[in-house]
């Protein structure tokens, strides 16, 4: 399996970093990734492959793999765009607040990257990682990511129920990214 860029994101890490806020509290939700789906319009420079892994009975993780073959700066943009549906059908989705409105990869990098990403798959990839500012250099090779599940601090507290897929892209030079479905339920007590 292989894949480029910071697909990083992990089922739930994909919607903490739309969520995020500077939450102390424990959350109270669970969430199980139903699907991830990337794309990539010129795999020469980034090719970008995932897939949902269950790693237990009721347990499951994002896996993948993110081949970089070109290097991102401040003309590549980073967004993502989330919507909700209590049911999971299509025509129930609406757009919710919970976006990362286009910024250029060093301002993604300072502040998304740094306080979600790095905290959530530090520990089951081999993405960058970085203290203080991001220096601009992102290195071509294979990043992989291994089991990744997203149970950081960091996260709100609370969450309504429902399906939520987040749409996160990057363009120029290349266009690629992933569409993330998951399903939060309310963490049993």
């Amino acid at each position: 399996m292989s894949s480029n860029s910071l697909l990083l994101i992990t089922g739930g890490l994909f919607l903490i970093i739309l969520i995020v806020g500077n939450c102390g509290a424990k959350r109270k939700w669970d969430y199980e990734p139903l699907s991830i789906d990337t794309y990539s319009s010129d795999e020469s420079k980034l090719k970008f492959v995932a897939k949902v892994e269950r790693v237990a009975r009721g347990e499951f993780a994002i896996g993948g793999t993110i081949d970089f073959k070109y290097t991102p700066d401040s003309n590549t943009m980073v967004e993502a765009v989330a919507h909700r549906s209590s049911s999971g059908a299509e025509r129930d989705y609406k757009l919710i607040p919970f976006n990362i409105p286009k910024q250029p990869f060093p301002d993604f990098m300072n502040s998304h990257y740094k306080d979600v990403i790095i905290p959530n798959v530090a520990e089951c990839s081999n993405l960058i990682k970085f203290e203080g500012k991001f220096d601009g250099v992102w290195p071509q090779k294979v990043y992989t990511l291994d089991k990744c599940v997203a149970d950081s601090d960091g996260f709100p507290e609370m969450v309504t129920e429902g399906f939520y897929r987040i749409n996160f892209t990057l363009t120029n030079p290349v266009d690629w990214g992933f569409v993330l479905i998951v399903k939060i339920s309310n963490k049993m007590m």
